[in-house]
């Protein structure tokens, strides 16, 4: 009976810093819920279409790496990433609140089951990728990037990835372009119609991002 008694409370104990550990990485997530009024207006319609630089239909965020996400809100609130709309609402922003934010769109659309290899491209597009060394940084099946930083591209809309590719081709405007060394100096190799190619490609590979409509807006 002791024994038993003994083996009831370690497990007690172990549930209970699992349910601890896991309510820990949770909480960001449910914080970053009450922060993000001003994101579904665009982030959380699916198909919703920006007007600037151009017509694009707006990134899916959810199931993005959080890494990335909180290091893209940081560049448009420094203006590293020049965009005056999402400029606006990153400076209101606190650290903690690109965390929660961050975590939140993450959580939202749980890791797919993925091929690690996907559909082979076209032998242009091919030369394209390699010329551009992209899977160096988003990883093979462009999923799974190298470092959280880096943003998964597999499956985004094509139009907006193409907006985002030329916008490290820009320099001088004071409201359209991205400081990224790395990435100004892959994509200066190519052309519109080449960066289309490359854009279409990546757009029509299975990936985890998506578009989670809020509340309101089902």
């Amino acid at each position: 009976m002791k024994k038993l008694l003994q083996i009831s409370l370690a497990l007690a104990t172990l549930f209970g810093a699992s349910a601890s550990v896991l309510a820990k990485d949770a909480a960001p997530a449910v914080a970053g819920q009450d922060k993000i009024a001003m994101c579904i207006g665009c982030h959380g319609i699916p198909g919703y279409q920006a007007s600037f630089p151009e017509v694009h239909k707006v990134p899916m965020i959810a199931g993005q790496n959080a890494k990335y996400i909180a290091a893209a809100l940081t560049a448009y609130a420094k203006g590293e990433r020049k965009h005056p709309t999402m400029r606006g609402i990153a400076q209101t922003l606190s650290e903690q609140d690109i965390a929660d934010i961050s975590a939140l769109y993450e959580k939202q659309a749980p890791a797919q089951a993925l091929p690690e290899a996907p559909p082979a491209p076209s032998a242009q597009v091919a030369e394209l990728l390699t010329k551009g060394a992209c899977v160096s940084c988003h990883g093979a099946n462009f999923s799974k990037p190298i470092d959280g930083a880096y943003p998964k591209i597999a499956g985004q809309h094509a139009d907006y990835l193409n907006v985002a590719l030329k916008s490290y081709q820009t320099e001088g405007n004071a409201v359209v372009g991205r400081s990224n060394a790395i990435m100004a100096g892959q994509v200066k190799q190519f052309s519109a119609a080449e960066l289309k190619a490359i854009a279409k490609y990546l757009a029509s590979l299975p990936g985890d991002l998506r578009t989670v409509p809020q509340s309101k807006f089902r």
